[in-house]
């Protein structure tokens, strides 16, 4: 895991240094930290590190400046790995994030309570994977995607839910959408959901 150069930008210096010390003692390498998307931008122009972990309200008007910088990136730096923390389950905007394809992830700072979960999620998303909090699924999408968990069909999940087998449809094709997993003719990507999902907890 040597090598591992991870950027951490947050205007809040306590969880900015919380975060950059508690990768460092777990074996990363910390290429920089940036208190506004400005000083991002250059750190990762300058350093290419292999992740940056950004918050999406940044300085000056803390609105989406983290989120507008993470797309420089992914535009400019391609193989460098995104990873959002963020105090508020932003849907939309995770969304898009998330549609930009490998090495990104999603996680609410509420989630990180556990160092182990932390760097896990910082390898994962280093290694090209995706990491998405379950708090941008709504409780019914939850309920739907751990009775795939369980290997229930629509059918199945439509009869447990009392709902109709059009409506776990809609739900299960919302999900895949959030857990940004492509279309294809199988049902490869139940499966991957559920993974996704499991991973999440």
């Amino acid at each position: 895991m040597s090598g591992r150069r991870v950027v951490v930008a947050d205007d809040d210096v306590l969880m900015r240094e919380g975060i950059a010390g508690l990768l460092e003692r777990s074996g990363f390498e910390i290429a920089g930290q940036a208190g506004d998307a400005a000083e991002l931008l250059d750190v990762v122009r300058d350093q290419e590190p292999d992740l940056v972990i950004v918050d999406i309200r940044m300085p000056p008007n803390h609105e989406t400046e983290g989120l507008d910088a993470a797309r420089v990136i992914r535009r400019e730096l391609p193989d460098v790995g995104i990873l959002v923390l963020s105090a508020h389950a932003e849907v939309d905007e995770a969304m898009e994030l998330l549609a930009t394809g490998r090495g990104i992830g999603y996680v609410l700072k509420s989630r990180v309570s556990k160092v182990e979960d932390l760097t896990e999620t910082v390898n994962r998303v280093i290694d090209g994977g995706s990491v998405v909090d379950p708090a941008i699924l709504t409780t019914r999408e939850r309920e739907v995607l751990e009775l795939m968990a369980e290997g229930a069909s629509n059918a199945g999940i439509a009869k447990r839910l009392w709902v109709t087998e059009g409506t776990v449809e809609k739900h299960v094709r919302s999900i895949l959408s959030k857990l940004s997993l492509p279309e294809t003719p199988d049902d490869h990507r139940r499966v991957l959901a559920v993974l996704t999902f499991l991973d999440s907890h």
